[in-house]
């Protein structure tokens, strides 16, 4: 697994690395007990200060997309998420308005906003029906 830092976008290098792994694990790149590359590693290979990525992982985990094992690293946990609904429909509505400001802001009217939505979901449940 690939991530990479992208230091000009303003973005936190933490919040770019918990993206990365939640699209990872969405997409179905990561599975459910995968490993995630140890801290010290990461953060060298990314240049960042291994508190950096140390932060990234204890986010993910609060979220409840991974676990730590003592001695052994951190692990995608299975799809089960400890959010209530209606903490999950809050959480996602908040990402559903940044995606329509954005757009608006590019122009994309409602049907190509809507296809493009309908498109990604798409993309998405195929690779979570791969084995």
């Amino acid at each position: 697994m690939l991530f990479h830092i992208d230091f000009k976008t303003g973005k936190p290098a933490y919040l770019q690395l918990v993206d990365q792994v939640r699209y990872a694990a969405a997409s179905g790149a990561l599975r459910a007990g995968d490993s995630l590359p140890s801290i010290r590693p990461l953060a060298e290979e990314l240049r960042v200060n291994r508190n950096t990525v140390a932060k990234a992982y204890a986010e993910l985990e609060s979220q409840g997309v991974i676990e730590t094992i003592p001695g052994k690293g951190c692990f995608l946990k299975d799809g089960n998420t400890p959010f209530t609904k209606p903490v999950r429909q809050k959480l996602l509505l908040k990402e559903i308005d940044e995606a329509v400001v954005t757009a608006h802001h590019l122009q994309v009217d409602r049907s190509d906003f809507l296809a493009l939505v309908k498109e990604r979901l798409d993309y998405f449940e195929s690779k979570k029906e791969r084995p």
